[in-house]
């Protein structure tokens, strides 16, 4: 067990099971969540009697919501230091799973939006089920994909990054696949077996790779097919208008277009913060020639201007305050986000500098 009552930890076998525990929250990580598991996992990687870690949510709805970003808000309109460090401890966590040296697997069975893909996407294995809802939906906050979405955005088929990372368009099992964010796709009735199946693996400690072997070999037993993908359907469009090289050129692309499905995506990018549809674009742009720990230091400069920013703030006060889903973004049109704006969000730190390792 843990200090914290929204995680639980248990040793199942050989197995370190991570449960959010905060179903009527969506499983939303606060910074307490986030230093528990960044802890256990320094312990875990090196206890040998742990060989590998599952990840999961409580409750019918959710694996994990995001980042309480609620509380960030709160703390911003106070003065309080937490919107530091949420995020730098939210990062080093997304680091910790990374680079974490034996299987993760990530039980995707339910919603899995922002800070929920940091907790799953960077591990080897992510099981997708017929509940899963994934996306990157920061630009309706005025915010960006960050918790390493930088990294991983930029790295799918071009440009699916770019399309989620404007849209914060949801995935189903199906897309998940498609785009390599899940790697299995297994039935949420079947999840209680196949831990229980992971649990009594045998450990081979002098040849590890068998660990890995037996853990693919039950995923892929389990597994099913999720489906045809809507992503999929759509890549001809995608790749149309979302292949350009600017937000405007985008919008532009999407104007010319008198299609429904044309309609329908402007309009999305439309309600979108303008602030957020730039720096957005610029990180993917700079992040698909940068290591993860790069992505993850250029990650938080960013949050820390969006914390000294408007549209934060008025996004969450939008969508989780007042709940008028009538934000008023400032600038209020992509035109009047300069390059000096946008730029800003970039700069170095100095001694408040993420450090990672």
């Amino acid at each position: 067990m843990s200090g914290d009552p929204n995680i639980l930890f248990e040793q199942q076998g050989s197995i370190g099971m991570v449960t959010l525990d905060r179903p009527k929250a969506l499983n939303a990580l606060t910074l307490e969540m986030i230093e528990a598991l960044h802890a256990k996992l320094e312990e875990w990687r090196e206890d040998a009697a742990a060989q590998a870690v599952i990840i999961q949510g409580t409750g019918p709805k959710a694996f994990c919501a995001g980042g309480d970003v609620r509380a960030v808000y709160e703390a911003g309109c106070e003065g309080s230091d937490l919107t530091q460090r949420f995020f730098r401890e939210e990062y080093k966590l997304n680091r910790a799973i990374k680079h974490f040296p034996k299987p993760f697997i990530a039980l995707l069975d339910g919603i899995t939006m922002g800070g929920g893909m940091g907790v799953s996407v960077h591990g080897r294995y992510r099981v997708a089920t017929e509940k899963t809802i994934m996306a990157m939906p920061e630009t309706a906050i005025g915010f960006f994909p960050d918790v390493g979405g930088s990294y991983f955005l930029s790295r799918l088929q071009e440009p699916l990054g770019l399309y989620l990372a404007l849209t914060g368009a949801r995935l189903d099992a199906a897309d998940a696949l498609y785009t390599g964010l899940a790697t299995h796709y297994i039935a949420s009735d079947r999840l209680v077996d196949t831990i229980r199946e992971l649990a009594v693996l045998d450990i081979v400690e002098d040849e590890p790779w068998t660990w890995d072997a037996k853990i693919s070999e039950i995923l892929e037993r389990h597994s099913d097919v999720a489906g045809e993908s809507g992503l999929a359907k759509d890549i001809r469009d995608i790749s149309r208008h979302f292949g350009q090289n600017s937000v405007s050129a985008v919008l532009h692309s999407l104007r010319e277009d008198s299609s429904e499905w044309a309609s329908e995506h402007l309009e999305i990018l439309q309600k979108r913060s303008p602030t957020s549809l730039a720096i957005s674009f610029e990180e993917l742009q700079r992040a698909a020639n940068l290591d993860f720990d790069s992505c993850m230091r250029m990650e938080y400069r960013m949050s820390q201007a969006c914390m000294a920013g408007h549209d934060f703030y008025e996004g969450i006060r939008a969508v989780l305050v007042d709940k008028d889903h009538a934000p008023k973004w400032s600038p209020a049109t992509l035109d009047e986000v300069t390059r000096e704006v946008v730029q800003a969000h970039f700069h170095a730190l100095g001694e408040s500098e993420l450090v990672v390792a």
